[in-house]
């Protein structure tokens, strides 16, 4: 089976700043015709009717939901979505923190999950990884795709904070250019993956803090959202 994975960017949409211009989040202040539009635009840019895009209520936490078929509305309090139905792309919504596109070609399994700082801390890849067993995936056949996020250059964090996460996250601690404690959340969710056996895991290299054609809250405060997709082709 043909997985799919897109990632959009901040151009092309209908927002006005400071949402300019392809904000996908409806939780943002941006204008609800705007992002209706920029919605619309998204399901025709891939091919797939508007109703076949499942978006969630991203609450940063663990929960992991499996779905089969359209969803009125976003799936509420859930950070990743699992299906093996063809031809339903699952959204995860960003500007930071990471999206985690899984899957396995083979099952027709994939998942999309929204990891910042917290869902990452608590576990909700691996939460996605056992949703994705249920369904029919083996961990060992699932491909990840990190995207775009904050680099550890950039994720300034007290001390402790990136010692507390480290302990639930090893290999995430990390330094910014100046020598301040940092993490880095594709680094530690990287070793995660690796140590559950995931063998083939790439990484969007682009940090939002730095790249200004993507979507980042740390740099901006308010703005918009790009969002992580994926689909098995029908």
């Amino acid at each position: 089976m043909r997985v799919r994975r897109v990632v959009t960017t901040r151009a092309g949409g209908r927002s006005q700043p400071p949402y300019e211009s392809f904000n996908l989040g409806d939780h943002v202040g941006d204008d609800p015709g705007a992002v209706a539009a920029n919605r619309l635009r998204l399901a025709e840019g891939v091919g797939l009717p508007e109703d076949r895009l499942v978006w969630m209520e991203q609450v940063h936490g663990r929960t992991a939901t499996v779905v089969s078929g359209p969803v009125a509305g976003p799936v509420e309090a859930t950070d990743a979505l699992v299906t093996a139905e063809p031809g339903l792309a699952l959204v995860a919504l960003v500007a930071d923190c990471v999206p985690v596109l899984l899957a396995d070609p083979q099952a027709g399994v994939v998942a999309a999950v929204h990891a910042g700082r917290v869902g990452a801390r608590v576990g909700v890849v691996p939460a996605a990884l056992a949703a994705m067993e249920q369904a029919g995936a083996a961990v060992d056949r699932v491909e990840v795709l990190l995207g775009p996020s904050v680099c550890g250059d950039c994720y300034e964090v007290p001390a402790a904070m990136r010692e507390d996460v480290e302990a639930h996250l090893p290999g995430s601690a990390a330094k910014t250019r100046g020598g301040k404690p940092s993490l880095d959340l594709r680094a530690g969710l990287w070793n995660q993956l690796a140590a559950a056996g995931v063998a083939k895991v790439g990484v969007d290299p682009r940090c939002t803090v730095e790249d200004r054609t993507l979507f980042s809250h740390r740099r901006e405060g308010r703005t918009g959202r790009l969002a992580a997709v994926t689909w098995i082709e029908p």
